[in-house]
């Protein structure tokens, strides 16, 4: 328990033999839960998460109090298998192994756990890797600004500082940077950096509204869950970190990855201006998002009508390039509009939070 509120841990696990085992080990003292979810691996991986669990289980038995039920919080720690006091929830086990039996994707396997992280009335559920490039040392730093009531949502960046950039290649870096736009038009969340961090922890009550079961499952799901928070008018905070990369292989292939992220986001974009700003509320942003769109494509495809008209069929350029140029500038106008008013919306839903 951590400032009296219980924590969860969910750990993705997909052929991380040799790395979750330390990972289940090193998770800090005050987490109550933790769901290691190995994802159809191929490898000892579920072997390694089953021994490692079972000595866990066997050093500690941890419980969720209630205040009213107890006189103190050394009341509700039960070490010995003897009764459990009223107004207690027993946590059976603190590490709690799940097996998938097919392949889920990263998404998948987070989404198991904080299914069963409901289920428990977890506080705060956190996500932590497999691979073991996520500092346990820092999971306050995630946890603070829920526990303060001050955010909703909190997640990873290492882009933040140029020194915690050092461990992430130049490939990396680029790759990210755009995916970090992409993602702050699809979400909402401009301020956001480092969206495929997948370090991060949630609260209950967020957990439990932005609808989880329907989250996506592929590697983009962190994109997915901003967009879905951003929706609900969830709370988000960027949390400085290093980069941190050690010997495991990736298991992203980037031709797939990029084609299914990218049209993720599209679909995520469009859903998230239909509810937000048209079926749960109403703002004109979403009006000049979708007629600043339509122009603007109008204006483009009709510049290579005129561009075809002159090579093809040797007709004037300048009247139809002139409108098509028009056109495509009226739309363009829109939709910088449209960021804007998107910003200044959700301009208090967002926290950068510094060493």
């Amino acid at each position: 328990m951590y400032r009296e509120h219980t924590i969860g841990v969910v750990v993705p696990a997909y052929n991380e033999e040799g790395f979750v085992g330390e990972v289940i080990d090193t998770m800090p003292e005050y987490v109550d839960r933790v769901y290691v979810v190995d994802d159809c691996s191929t490898d000892g991986t579920w072997d390694e998460i089953q021994r490692h669990a079972e000595r866990a289980n066997k050093e500690s038995v941890i419980t969720h109090y209630d205040e009213d039920a107890v006189k103190s919080e050394s009341e509700a720690i039960v070490t010995d298998g003897g009764p459990v006091p009223d107004g207690l929830q027993m946590f059976d086990r603190q590490v709690v192994p799940i097996q998938h039996g097919e392949n889920r994707g990263v998404g998948g396997a987070i989404k198991t756990g904080y299914q069963r992280a409901l289920e428990d009335e977890v506080d705060i559920t956190a996500v932590m890797g497999g691979d073991g490039q996520m500092d346990p040392d820092i999971l306050y730093k995630f946890l603070d600004p829920i526990v303060e009531d001050e955010v909703d949502y909190t997640k990873g960046n290492r882009l933040l500082y140029k020194e915690y950039r050092e461990g992430m290649s130049k490939w990396r870096f680029f790759g990210n940077s755009i995916l970090t736009f992409l993602t702050k038009i699809a979400s909402g969340y401009w301020k956001t950096m480092d969206p495929q961090n997948g370090y991060a922890a949630i609260s209950h009550y967020a957990l439990d509204n932005v609808g989880i079961e329907h989250m996506y499952e592929y590697y983009g799901y962190c994109n997915d869950l901003l967009v879905r928070l951003n929706a609900k008018g969830m709370r988000v905070a960027d949390v400085a970190m290093p980069a941190v990369y050690g010997d495991e292989e990736s298991s992203i292939k980037y031709s797939a990855y990029i084609r299914k992220v990218s049209g993720m986001l599209l679909g995520n974009f469009l859903w998230r201006l239909k509810v937000k700003y048209l079926v749960l509320d109403f703002h004109p942003l979403a009006l000049f998002y979708y007629f600043g769109a339509a122009t603007s494509l109008l204006g483009v495809l009709g510049g290579a009508w005129s561009v075809y008209q002159k090579v093809a069929l040797g007709n004037p350029l300048f009247v139809r390039a002139s409108l098509s140029i028009m056109l495509f500038t009226m739309g363009s106008m829109f939709l910088m509009f449209a960021m804007l008013f998107d910003m200044q919306v959700n301009e208090s839903k967002e926290v950068q939070i510094r060493d």
